[in-house]
């Protein structure tokens, strides 16, 4: 019997928890990440007991739309410096545009969200055409000095979207570098026999990912903007809500509301090579930080995103 000591109380059989169980979660959810066909990094955090799971947690990893959450922290910290109103208008422009995730892209050029808007799609359906004109009004270079203000070694925003989008046509004809933010979005993707191939290695060079992190790193960043470490309290509120409206209910939260349990978070996405999710998970014995990682996947993609949600599903039931 693996249980460690039994008591009676009340004329009932009190048993404890082996002090393995944590090491039994630990070497369950190893199992999973190193059976997929995939690189993989994982970090994660109970909250109200300190305990943590590292798994390659600082391995740099691509960190595709995950990068989008320092972004809207900086939006925020620049609304709080009285550097942008976020009810002000901005009014979409047909090189605004962008391919990929996001429902902007549907809607004629004219459209005139507030920059609240712009945010809220960026996290909630991880959108493109927000997310460029978003970096675009706070800098590159901003939000990569907010991370290095913050003691971040690895994490760094590295490009636009429509960069990363201009490199799968650069990969088919180096002079299509030329090419402007509105060619790239009519061209849309290259659909030729040897594109699959190109898409994989380009999302394994790590010198033309959207931005690079780690586990262990965004882990700390989804804990600072839950505490109000980085805006207000108000803020911070804010970007929890937001996330917790993540349109994305496949990965971490598959298999939560069955669990009574909710999740704040992103996912950074390009399938059927990578899929990764991060976020902050909110149940009876939690909260629990939990950011997981995978990339140059050649496996099934279905079952990639099911070992996340199991995995998240078996923290919830373990970390009381």
């Amino acid at each position: 019997m693996k249980l460690l000591t039994a008591i009676t109380a009340l004329g009932l059989l009190i048993l404890s928890p082996p002090p393995a169980a944590a090491q039994s979660l630990e070497q369950s959810i190893r199992h999973q990440l190193d059976g997929l066909k995939a690189r993989s990094s994982f970090f994660a955090k109970h909250l109200s007991s300190g305990k943590t799971i590292e798994l390659r947690a600082d391995l740099p990893m691509n960190t595709l739309s995950v990068i989008k959450l320092p972004v809207m922290v900086l939006m925020f910290r620049d609304a709080e410096a009285g550097k942008v109103n976020l009810d002000d208008r901005y009014t979409i422009r047909p090189q605004d545009q962008r391919r990929g995730s996001g429902l902007l892209q549907n809607f004629a050029p004219g459209l005139a969200p507030t920059y609240r808007d712009l945010i809220t799609q960026m996290i909630i359906t991880s959108d493109n055409t927000a997310t460029d004109i978003l970096i675009h009004r706070v800098g590159v270079d901003r939000v990569n000095a907010l991370l290095a203000e913050q003691g971040y070694k690895v994490t760094r925003l590295q490009c636009t979207t429509g960069d990363l989008f201009r490199f799968t046509w650069i990969d088919t004809d180096p002079a299509n570098a030329r090419l402007s933010d509105l060619e790239v979005f009519t061209r849309g993707f290259p659909t030729d026999s040897g594109a699959a191939k190109r898409f994989f290695q380009l999302e394994g060079d790590a010198k033309r990912w959207l931005g690079v992190t780690t586990a262990r790193e965004i882990s700390r960043l989804v804990e600072q903007i839950y505490k109000g470490e980085l805006t207000s309290k108000d803020h911070a509120k804010e970007m929890i809500d937001m996330m917790l409206a993540q349109f994305s209910t496949s990965r971490l939260p598959a298999r939560l509301q069955w669990e009574g349990a909710r999740i704040a978070h992103k996912t950074g996405d390009w399938p059927p090579y990578a899929g990764n999710d991060v976020g902050v998970i909110f149940y009876p014995g939690g909260p629990a930080i939990v950011s997981v990682f995978t990339s140059q996947n050649t496996g099934s993609f279905f079952d990639l995103e099911a070992t996340e949600g199991k995995i998240a599903e078996e923290l919830v039931h373990t970390w009381k």
